[in-house]
């Protein structure tokens, strides 16, 4: 699974109700969710595995991250510099941040190793701010590995059916 493109090793399936890793996938991307809606950003970071992606491409085909132009490709310091910036009270994003609501469903299994599960799925986030409400779409691609603490984010992809379109500033995470 180097890429995000989905796996040849295994057939797209639905959630496997009876693989406690799909489960326990699943799991920890909902609780992300609610982690995100509730600006614990700190604690959202804490869910990475170490060298993990935060991913939002422009080009909603694309597998090679590196070599396009990206909304958001970070790495860990990245992720931590993006988080800083929304907590402390000196950027504008922080400063007019936005209340959101998400809902991540279609869970699909599309890659298995031993050490790891790719699951595809859909969010659909309603947001707030200033007396504006806005709604985005986007399909997730999750990589979870398992490491000694438990199942933890490797990469996460987020394809925003809107991604070529004008973006905004935020003030939130996808």
């Amino acid at each position: 699974m180097a890429s995000d493109a989905p796996s040849t090793a295994a057939p797209a399936t639905a959630l496997p109700f009876d693989d406690p890793r799909a489960l326990a996938a699943v799991s920890l991307i909902w609780r992300e969710a609610h982690l995100l809606d509730a600006r614990r950003y700190e604690d959202w970071d804490g869910l990475w595995a170490e060298g993990g992606e935060y991913v939002v491409p422009i080009d909603r085909e694309t597998t090679d991250f590196a070599s396009t132009l990206n909304l958001v490709f970070d790495d860990d310091r990245m992720r931590r510099m993006r988080i800083e910036r929304l907590t402390g009270g000196f950027s504008i994003s922080a400063a007019a941040a936005a209340r959101t609501v998400r809902t991540v469903s279609r869970f699909v299994v599309t890659g298995r190793e031993p050490d790891a599960i790719e699951i595809c799925s859909a969010q659909v986030l309603v947001g707030y701010k200033r007396e504006e409400t806005f709604v985005l779409a986007a399909d997730l691609t999750h990589r979870i590995v398992w490491d000694a603490d438990g199942p933890r984010i490797s990469r996460k992809v987020v394809r925003l059916v809107n991604s070529d379109d004008t973006v905004t500033a935020s003030g939130f995470l996808l």
